[in-house]
């Protein structure tokens, strides 16, 4: 992990086209605004893991889909 110190409205380049810039400095936390291509995908890390254990979960369903619909309607 790189770790750097940078002060308000300073920032970081990512490659030649992200951008990450610190906005402003509070006292429980820290406001950063990410300038990149609309094409690539930014999320919070606690929503990543969040979609990445629902797409696990979902692959590890070892039902066919007409199975699980079966057993949805026999409910």
């Amino acid at each position: 992990m790189l770790v750097l110190t940078r002060k308000k409205n300073q920032g970081v380049m990512l490659g030649d086209d992200i951008k990450i810039t610190v906005l402003e400095i509070m006292e429980d936390g820290v406001k950063i605004g990410i300038d990149a291509p609309k094409n690539l995908l930014i999320l919070r890390s606690e929503l990543y893991q969040a979609v990445r254990d629902e797409n696990i979960t979902a692959l590890s369903n070892t039902g066919t889909a007409a199975d699980l619909l079966k057993s949805f309607f026999n409910k």
